[in-house]
C-alpha cells in the first residue's frame, strides 16, 4: 500500500507542470489576451474627457481585428471615477487586485495619477501614458520608475505662453485663472518663468477648486483688475465658463487657453452660448491632428481616425478631438507592448516604454514620442496654435517643453 501511495504522489507531482503548461505568472497576460486597466470621468462634471477612454478602446478594437499584439488581443477595463481622486484609488486597487490587470494605462488626471502612484510603484505595476503633464511626475522617475505621463510638461506649456506674451505684447496686463492644484500651479509657475522680468505684469490671479460649480466670481474679479490679457489655465468645463462669462461681461482681452481645453467641441459649446466670435484669436498649444481642420483631413492619421470612428464608435461625435488623443495614447501602448516581447512581463513593458522613439500618426508633423530611462516626458515638443476660421491653426515650428 505504501508503494502505491508513493507512486500516486509521484504521478501527481509530475502532473503539476503539465497542467500549467502554456500559462504565465504575469498578471493580465495569457496566451491569447493582455488585460489593461484605466480610470476616468465617464460621467460627471468633467465627462468631456470620456472620449479619451472610448477613443483608446476603439483603437484597441481596431488592433484586435488586425491580429492583436503578437497574437494576443487587448482587453481594456475602464472604471468611472467621476474625476474624483478618492474614487480613483479604490477603483485602481480593484483593477490590480481583483481584475489582475497587466498595467494601468491612460487614466485621466494629474491629482488622480498622484493619488495612486505610490501604491502602483509598490506593487510594481506599470502606470503608463496617463493623462497628465505634471513635471513633478516626470522629475520623480527615480523614486517612482513605474509611472509615466503623456501630456507635454505643464511647466513647459506655461513657459511657452509667457514667452509668447513678451514677444507679442510686452506691456501686457495679465490676469490668470488657474485650477488650485498641482496642474494649475505648474502652469502658473511656467507662465512666470516664461515672462521672466515681466512676471510683475500679472496684475491678478484667481484660482478655483475642482468642485466649484462656476468660475463666475473669479472671472468678474479678473476683469475688474484692468487686465488686457486673459490666461485660462482651466479644464474644459471651467474654460467654457471663462470664455462665456468674459464675453457676457463685455471683456475682450487677448486670450490664452491651456491645451487640454481646446477640443473643437469646447469651442462649439462656447459659440452656442456666447456667439461665434467669442474665442476667435485665442492662442494655445497643440500636438494632435485636429480632425475638423480642413488642412489635415487628407492626412493618413486623420483618415485612420475617421475610419476607426465610423466602425467602432459610430454613435459618438467624431469632432470631439479627445477621441484622437485616446487613439494616440493607445498607439503608443501598442508600440510598447510589441517591444515588450513575445512573453511580456511588467518589467519588459516598462523597459519598452522607457526606450521609445515613435512617429505616431495622430501627432502633428514634426512631433515624436521619445523616452529614455531618464526622460519620462514623451512629448518634449509642441506647437503654438491660434483659433481662427473655426479651427486651431498651427503657428511656426515645434517648440521645446522641457
Amino acid at each position: 500500500m505504501t508503494r502505491i501511495l508513493l507512486a500516486l504522489a509521484a504521478v501527481a507531482l509530475l502532473a503539476v507542470p503539465a497542467a500549467g503548461a502554456g500559462r504565465t505568472d504575469t498578471p493580465g497576460v495569457t496566451a491569447t489576451q493582455i488585460v489593461l486597466g484605466g480610470t476616468g470621468p465617464l460621467t460627471g462634471a468633467e465627462s468631456q474627457y470620456q472620449p479619451v477612454l472610448s477613443g483608446a478602446q476603439a483603437y484597441f478594437s481596431y488592433v484586435n481585428d488586425h491580429g492583436g499584439v503578437l497574437g494576443r488581443k487587448i482587453k481594456y477595463l475602464v472604471e468611472d471615477d467621476q474625476y474624483d481622486p478618492s474614487q480613483t484609488v479604490a477603483l485602481t486597487q480593484k483593477l490590480v487586485e481583483q481584475d489582475n490587470v497587466f498595467a494601468i494605462f491612460n487614466s485621466v488626471g494629474t491629482e488622480h495619477a498622484l493619488a495612486v502612484r505610490q501604491y502602483l510603484n509598490q506593487q510594481k505595476v506599470p502606470q503608463l501614458f496617463v493623462g497628465t503633464g505634471a513635471s513633478t511626475i516626470a522629475a520623480a522617475h527615480k523614486q517612482y520608475p513605474w509611472t509615466m505621463g503623456l501630456l507635454p510638461s505643464n511647466v513647459g506649456e506655461g513657459t511657452i505662453y509667457g514667452r509668447q506674451i513678451v514677444a507679442t505684447k510686452a506691456k501686457a496686463k495679465i490676469a490668470v485663472l488657474y485650477e488650485n492644484d498641482e496642474y494649475g500651479q505648474e502652469l502658473l509657475a511656467g507662465l512666470k518663468r516664461g515672462l521672466g522680468s515681466h512676471a510683475s505684469q500679472i496684475v491678478a490671479a484667481e484660482s478655483y477648486a475642482l468642485l466649484d460649480p462656476t468660475v463666475d466670481s473669479q472671472v468678474q474679479q479678473l476683469k475688474a483688475s484692468g487686465a488686457d490679457t486673459f490666461v485660462i489655465f482651466a479644464l474644459p468645463k471651467q474654460a467654457i465658463q471663462a470664455f462665456v462669462i468674459a464675453a457676457k461681461l463685455g471683456w475682450k482681452p487677448t486670450e490664452y487657453v491651456t491645451s487640454v481645453s481646446i477640443d473643437p467641441a469646447v469651442m462649439q459649446i462656447v459659440h452656442l452660448n456666447a456667439g461665434n466670435q467669442v474665442g476667435v484669436g485665442a492662442t494655445s498649444t497643440a500636438f494632435l491632428r485636429d480632425p475638423t481642420n480642413p488642412t489635415l483631413t487628407k492626412t493618413a492619421g486623420v483618415k485612420l481616425y475617421r475610419q476607426i470612428m465610423q466602425k467602432y464608435l459610430p454613435n459618438e461625435d467624431w469632432k470631439a478631438a479627445a477621441h484622437i488623443y485616446g487613439m494616440m495614447a493607445a498607439y503608443a501602448m501598442v508600440d510598447a507592448l510589441k517591444h515588450a516581447g513575445k512573453n511580456p512581463t511588467r518589467a519588459s513593458l516598462l523597459k519598452a516604454a522607457t526606450h521609445m522613439n515613435e512617429v505616431n500618426p495622430f501627432l502633428l508633423p514634426g512631433l515624436t514620442l521619445t523616452t529614455s530611462p531618464t526622460n519620462y516626458l514623451p512629448l518634449g515638443k509642441t506647437l503654438l496654435v491660434r483659433y481662427q476660421h473655426g479651427y486651431w491653426n498651427v503657428l511656426g515650428k515645434p517648440l521645446k517643453t522641457s
